[in-house]
């Protein structure tokens, strides 16, 4: 399954790595990190709505809009795909209570 997401984090690096490109994560980075995690948020709240609707067709749309804008915004601040990967590894087994309570959270 993280195949797509794989692609999609290189293809979005790519993009942020070409200043030239008219694409719209190129278009996002150029407004800095700060925008890139606004318009996460915005989409998180728009997915938010469609499941509280019960709109599941929209949640699903929303849901790939939210999964693009996490990785515009994890790259726009230097983080890798695979680190987030790596971290849900290291979690994998291990009660989501235990996990947050050894972070002190």
């Amino acid at each position: 399954m993280p195949g797509i997401l794989r692609r999609l984090a290189k293809t979005i690096d790519k993009r942020k790595a070409d200043k030239s490109s008219q694409s719209y994560a190129a278009k996002l980075f150029a407004r800095g990190p700060e925008k890139c995690a606004e318009k996460f948020g915005e989409e998180a709240v728009e997915a938010i709505i469609a499941a509280a609707r019960g709109d599941k067709k929209n949640l699903t749309e929303e849901a790939a809009d939210v999964l693009f804008h996490l990785l515009v915004m994890l790259s726009a601040c230097d983080v890798e795909w695979d680190d987030v990967l790596r971290e849900l590894e290291r979690r994998e087994g291990t009660s989501g209570i235990v996990e947050k309570e050894s972070r002190g959270k």
